[in-house]
């Protein structure tokens, strides 16, 4: 986080911003010498509060679908139960 005076941010506003938006850089604004703002990129992605709402437009399962889906991942946790466990790293 760069440490920027309000008078140089006023001068070059603009580039400031442009820095912000295009580079994500994050400035401490200082009156003096004491601190008294930030310039910062806005948080991208999506809350946590609008996971219900994404949850909820997520496409449905028939009945059939969910169905077949619990039964393959039956099979799988069998397969998976069975299967030889293995050094990854071993050549």
């Amino acid at each position: 986080m760069s440490v920027v005076s309000v008078t140089q941010i006023a001068r070059s506003f603009a580039e400031y911003v442009n820095r912000v938006a295009y580079r994500r850089e994050t400035f401490t604004l200082v009156r003096g010498k004491r601190p008294v703002a930030e310039l910062r990129p806005v948080p991208q992605g999506t809350q946590l509060s609008e996971l219900p709402a994404v949850l909820a437009s997520l496409p449905h399962l028939s009945q059939s679908e969910a169905d077949d889906f619990a039964e393959d991942l039956a099979t799988a946790r069998v397969e998976l139960a069975q299967a030889e466990v293995r050094d990854a790293w071993e050549s």
